[in-house]
């Protein structure tokens, strides 16, 4: 690849990039501004994210439009360290995400979660108190539960719907207890339970409590990490591949600036 081509690529592309920052950084400041305590934690590692990449396009940007060689070997090094940290945070995440799946129960459509079927990882931030003290808070302000008479008036239709995994942990006692439906938010706790399952003594029909406190429920949101955990594994292994490439056509523009270089000292 020929210097004035191989420099026009990072250019350009490290242009982009740094648009892409600026958006990241713009959002993350939205987010910071958001009265949602639950997307308020996010903001630090947004506005971290999008510094950082603007830093590395900005001086990749540099170095191609200068023709600086040691820009570019600053940029291919943190480059470098970037496409590490992809590379062992996506081999993780396979590896935190790989335990863990749904029991089907039979006359629902939707499936139930057991705590103890997913990683020790996981395990170890649910159990705490207060890590889940703060989800719970979440859970309770994201209203799921609330909104599912809206949503299913009649006991048949709640019967027949698929509940996603938080809604089949947290906004119902497990089936095993036996606890009749007499609709989409409320349950006949009147009954003995059938099972000796902790959870269902936890289980109240409070908006405010309903299963929160159960290990079904903590489940149920460990499955839904685990989904969104294999999305963002999966989009890393997309951004790695390109990120490599990237990382070739800047290693060619530096070893070519740095050739020029050369000959213009040698033809002095």
């Amino acid at each position: 690849m020929s210097t004035g081509t191989s420099t026009f690529v990072i250019r350009w592309i490290n242009f982009l990039t740094m648009i892409l920052a600026i958006a990241v950084i713009c959002f993350g400041v939205w987010m910071s501004t958001h009265h949602d305590a639950c997307r308020r934690t996010l903001t630090l590692p947004v506005l971290g994210l999008g510094a950082l990449i603007f830093v590395v396009s900005l001086i990749g940007f540099l170095g191609a439009l200068k023709n600086v060689s040691w820009l570019l070997w600053i940029y291919l090094i943190m480059l470098c360290f970037i496409l590490v940290g992809i590379l062992v945070f996506t081999v993780l995440a396979f590896i935190v995400t790989n335990n863990g799946s749904g029991h089907a129960v039979t006359g629902l459509r939707y499936k139930e979660y057991h705590l103890q079927d997913y990683s020790s990882w996981f395990l170890r931030r649910l159990n705490n108190t207060r890590n889940w003290r703060r989800l719970k808070s979440c859970l309770v302000k994201l209203e799921d539960c609330n909104n599912l008479p809206k949503r299913y008036k009649t006991l048949k239709a709640y019967k027949s719907a698929e509940l996603s995994p938080i809604e089949a942990g947290c906004c119902r006692p497990p089936s095993e207890c036996g606890y009749p439906a007499v609709n989409a938010s409320y349950y006949d706790l009147s009954y003995h339970p059938v099972s000796s399952n902790k959870d269902c003594k936890t289980y109240k029909n409070s908006q405010n409590i309903k299963c929160y406190n159960c290990d079904s429920c903590k489940a149920g949101v460990a499955q839904y990490m685990k989904i969104e955990w294999r999305v963002v594994a999966i989009f890393n292994l997309i951004l790695f591949v390109i990120l490599a490439a990237v990382y070739f056509v800047g290693c060619c523009a530096r070893r070519n600036v740095a050739q020029n270089s050369s000959s213009k000292i040698g033809g002095r």
